[in-house]
């Protein structure tokens, strides 16, 4: 049984991120810019927002973060983007969703430039990303087929089920798995909380792709001995036996379903790292598009 290291793949990517990067400072050249925008002061997000920064540092990004208050109305929040999406000196930038309920997503999504969409929210994206013809893929997605790929899972011929139907996740998910390419051509299945016979379909999966956002919900008997499980959800679990009170978990339940693989991501330190660095990829993209 092969386990999948999220975080040893992810500092390879990162690595040859930060070596472009230098080329690009060596030359005199300019480096990419990735901005980002919270509103509010949420605390995941604003722990999200803040990694984001360390790792554009870590790479040799110039980052910015604009950090808006949650009685922030939708027309300056506009304004923002209106003018981040003028700003030359921007390669790309992110909107930490979700937005407070006065606001409204759509008309926020929309008003983003597609081509500094490094999240890939915009419709323009995700019609490209459906057609084959994505400039930037969704960071979450992206990261999975990455990890894949330099895991060296094949997917070309095989049956991959996505279990989650999300707009950011398993629908864009599944059309990479499906699309004609070297890290897709995957006779794809994607299930959801109405699906029915659903751990009866999961294990006739080759490959079984986990986003449905519910903690170890994944057993041994949802898995084909020698299926590959990518687990990408992730969740923070009460558990009084360790020193912080609470443990990490995806929606697969490792120890039992580990035993019966031939790969398996953990969490943490399977997809996660790679979403943040598939960011770093889009924002890389972004740049060069606008050399």
């Amino acid at each position: 049984m092969k386990i999948i290291d999220g975080k040893k793949i992810a500092q390879e990517v990162k690595s040859e991120i930060s070596k472009k990067v230098q080329e690009w400072m060596k030359e005199g050249k300019s480096v990419p810019h990735l901005a980002a925008v919270i509103v509010g002061d949420d605390g995941a997000a604003k722990t999200y927002i803040d990694s984001i920064k360390r790792s554009c540092e870590a790479v040799g990004f110039n980052s910015s973060i604009y950090q808006l208050s949650a009685n922030t109305t939708e027309k300056e929040l506009l304004e923002t983007i209106n003018f981040l999406n003028t700003d030359d000196d921007i390669d790309g930038y992110i909107i930490q969703l979700p937005l407070p309920k006065h606001i409204n997503t759509e008309h926020v999504v929309a008003a983003v430039d597609p081509r500094k969409d490094v999240d890939c929210f915009h419709p323009v994206n995700n019609g490209k990303l459906l057609l084959g013809e994505a400039e930037f893929l969704p960071a979450t997605p992206y990261g999975t087929i990455e990890l894949m790929r330099r895991s060296g899972i094949q997917t070309e011929g095989k049956h991959c089920v996505v279990l989650g139907r999300s707009n950011i996740v398993g629908k864009p998910l599944a059309m990479l798995l499906a699309q004609k390419a070297p890290t897709g051509n995957a006779t794809v299945t994607i299930c959801h909380s109405r699906t029915p016979n659903l751990k009866e379909v999961c294990a006739t999966a080759d490959i079984l792709l986990v986003a449905i956002g519910q903690p170890e919900m994944i057993t041994a008997d949802y898995v084909k001995p020698g299926a590959t499980v990518i687990d990408i959800g992730i969740h923070r679990i009460p558990d009084s036996t360790t020193e912080k009170g609470y443990r990490i978990c995806g929606d697969v339940k490792y120890d039992e379903v580990a035993p019966k693989c031939e790969a398996i991501t953990p969490v943490p330190g399977g997809v996660g790292p790679m979403t943040m660095t598939c960011l770093m990829l889009n924002t890389i993209h972004a740049h060069e598009m606008r050399k």
